[in-house]
């Protein structure tokens, strides 16, 4: 069950196992001449149930939290024992061990998605029955009635229509968006308005506005947006950059406001915040975290997927 168990080496570094379901025990049937397994299994479609379900790289509830599958999100399950699913992420690939516990058996067509930073699932049509679960935005939700004021879950449940949006009705501007979670508490691997990462920061915008974004950093960097080599003064000052656009480091990213804010989910801070990118630039520097590698942006200055 170990996600580190080492195929031949011939094969190891060919495809990330951050996007790719295999082990020396058991693959992807669609990885089948790409990678040497024991056997190869077909995917079980399962949704998750939970607010916000820990995804980690091994299953073991002391692991690392590498990431978290939200609310209604569509997983494949390839294995699952001892109370645990291996699993990959229908929206961006992500692999990872959720609890068995945390899906669906019964896959629902979402909907809906929410668009607040966050919003309560409550018990009946009333804001003063109890809430049965806090979720957090781009949480995919199936509507089977909407009101004025309430829509209804088709598992239960009922969500304020002001904090939701149909899944074809994208918000406008991600960098707003990224705006909203000013303030929430960095968090290694979290996703969600109760603590998220630097990356997480930016795929949580992007895709809010109908933008394809992967997980970490070092897969935005590769394949998010339009490299640009803006001009960097001896003092470190960054000229020619705009709204939207990503600055990356070695294992982090944050998203221009405009020509001098940056903003980042940090361990600085341990927060969402907003800084001149000098000096965010000077500190990582001199914490060892070195200088910025790489800027991204599109020809309208709004970062979007550029490869795969």
């Amino acid at each position: 069950m170990n996600p580190d168990s080492q195929p031949p080496s011939a094969y190891a570094p060919k495809l990330d196992r951050r996007r790719n379901i295999y082990r020396a025990d058991l693959a992807a049937l669609s990885l089948r001449g790409q990678v040497e397994a024991a056997r190869f299994a077909a995917p079980e479609p399962r949704q998750v149930q939970r607010a916000a379900s820990p995804m980690r790289g091994e299953p073991n509830p002391a692991a690392m939290l590498d990431n978290e599958a939200l609310f209604g999100e569509l997983v494949d399950v390839y294995d699952e024992r001892d109370g645990w699913a291996w699993v990959q992420l229908a929206r961006d690939r992500y692999t990872g061990y959720v609890a068995s516990d945390a899906l669906a058996p019964e896959p629902l067509v979402p909907t809906h998605r929410v668009s607040a930073v966050g919003t309560f699932v409550y018990t009946n049509a009333d804001i003063k029955s109890p809430p049965l679960l806090l979720l957090s935005m781009n949480a995919a939700l199936t509507l089977t009635s909407v009101g004025d004021r309430f829509g209804q879950l088709a598992r239960g449940g009922h969500v304020i229509m002001r904090h939701v949006a149909p899944i074809a009705k994208p918000a406008l501007d991600f960098v707003e968006i990224a705006e909203r979670f000013t303030g929430t508490p960095y968090l290694w691997g979290g996703r969600t308005r109760m603590g998220l990462d630097c990356s997480a920061l930016v795929q949580i915008a992007m895709e809010a506005a109908g933008l394809e974004c992967p997980r970490d950093s070092d897969m935005q960097k590769a394949e998010v947006g339009t490299a640009v080599d803006p001009a960097i003064d001896a003092d470190a000052s960054f000229d020619g950059l705009q709204r939207g656009d990503l600055v990356f480091w070695a294992g982090h990213v944050g998203i221009m406001l405009d020509a001098v804010m940056l903003l980042h989910a940090n361990a600085h801070h341990m927060a969402v915040a907003a800084e001149p990118l000098a000096y965010a630039a000077e500190r990582i520097a001199k914490a060892g975290g070195g200088p910025v590698t790489a800027i991204k942006r599109n020809a309208t200055g709004a970062a979007q997927i550029t490869g795969s």
